[in-house]
């Protein structure tokens, strides 16, 4: 920054000047992108006056989703801003200030779709930061050397994966896989048997009028299919894969295609990478006359309802998501943006060349249902993906277990969702 007008020039956020003499005190709670935050909150300090100290949050969801509900449920108010995943944002609904109002002037730049996913019963809870999403990872120059194109359809999936898998365990490597994917028993698996079930016609769990879908024939194929990879085009050891774990086997270059999120591209194509310069990334598969439905996760800032400087707070959170903030984000993190405009950025592009194969799918990205479940989503989805990795593991079909399935959602649906 060359001057105090250009720090003003960070988006719209950055269009009022604080009363540095009655500057605000803010935290905000985190736990990632520290060196990020660091940096773009010296900017915010210097243009507002203001202060914001960053509170480092516990590793892993469940301990960041503990710690809100401590804060949360005590009325905390040396809590101003938290880093929120969507699906977290119902179990805290009234907990957090309603933005849509304080955030009606630059809300429009984002993607409506990500707009959705962070609103809950018409209230936007949190404002967009960035998204995770998926991806099919496929090793480019496999493809190149057995005159093959990337599938469009499961069916191309599974039969190219086969046969590259067979002939290049054949030429020598005989650790050679055709796809690898997220299949141990968490959010993860959940995130990968919706986009089978959504991409098949299978529906999405439950709908957005409530009615519970998942005990259906196309649910039932789609978890059948993902049954046959394994052992076949899938290695057995699936079962307890997260992102990491498949992305070991990728990037050792055992691995025709992947299911993963955008963070691989940049670890992928690392200079001590085996398979720098030798892949890409398309849309996930869908069968024939559906749609590519890959999951999208999205980040966003809100604002506690029981900070005491909740006018200054809202300010901040709008500055973290101007164009400006955000393109930075993109570009060190390795992130996606939420602002259409920013996938058309020469830099960004330049940066994380996988941002424009991202663009067609966000519109229709898959979200999961935790706005209708509420405070009933992390059971739910416990219970899904608790069935399918039995459908996995050759525990009963997937018709009964969907069956059984359904049963359960129905109880909790009936307790309240």
């Amino acid at each position: 920054m060359k001057s105090f007008v250009r720090t003003l020039s960070l988006g719209a956020a950055m269009a009022f000047v604080a009363n540095i003499a009655s500057a605000a005190e803010l935290t905000f709670a985190t736990g990632w992108g520290f060196d990020f935050y660091t940096a773009e909150i010296a900017k915010f300090e210097k243009a507002t006056g203001n202060k914001v100290k960053l509170i480092h949050l516990p590793s892993g969801d469940a301990a960041k989703v503990s710690q809100y509900r401590l804060w949360l449920a005590a009325g905390d108010k040396s809590i101003d801003i938290l880093r929120m995943d969507n699906i977290w944002l119902p179990g805290f609904a009234n907990d957090l200030v309603d933005l849509a109002d304080a955030t009606k002037d630059v809300i429009g730049q984002h993607f409506p779709s990500i707009v959705n996913a962070l609103s809950v019963d018409g209230k936007l809870l949190a404002m967009p930061m960035e998204l995770d999403g998926a991806l099919l990872f496929y090793r480019k120059d496999l493809l190149e050397k057995y005159g093959r194109e990337p599938p469009k359809t499961w069916g191309e999936l599974t039969a190219t994966a086969k046969e590259i898998q067979d002939k290049e365990r054949a030429a020598g490597n005989p650790d050679m896989w055709g796809y690898l994917f997220q299949g141990g028993a968490s959010e993860e698996l959940t995130c990968n048997a919706l986009e089978w079930l959504n991409s098949s016609g299978g529906g999405n769990i439950v709908e957005p009028d409530g009615t519970i879908s998942i005990n259906n024939e196309k649910a039932a194929a789609a978890i059948d299919r993902a049954k046959d990879w394994v052992g076949t085009i899938s290695p057995p050891g699936v079962l307890a894969y997260s992102s990491e774990e498949a992305r070991g086997v990728w990037q050792a270059g055992n691995g025709v295609f992947m299911r993963n999120w955008v963070y691989i591209w940049g670890l992928g194509d690392a200079a001590d990478s085996p398979i720098k310069g030798k892949f890409s990334a398309v849309p996930l598969p869908a069968d024939p006359g559906q749609q590519s439905a890959g999951t999208i996760g999205v980040k966003g800032n809100a604002v506690s309802r029981y900070s005491e400087h909740q006018k200054e707070a809202i300010e901040f959170v709008k500055f973290l998501a101007s164009a400006e903030v955000q393109k930075e984000d993109v570009i060190q993190l390795g992130v996606v943006p939420t602002r259409p405009l920013l996938f058309d950025d020469k830099e960004i592009v330049a940066a994380q060349p996988f941002i424009p194969t991202m663009k067609g799918g966000i519109e229709n990205g898959l979200v999961r249902p935790s706005a209708i479940m509420k405070t009933k989503y992390n059971e739910a989805s416990n219970a899904f993906w608790t069935v399918v990795h039995n459908t996995l593991a050759g525990k009963g079909t997937a018709a009964d277990n969907l069956g059984q399935l359904e049963i359960q959602l129905t109880d909790l649906k009936g307790s309240g969702w």
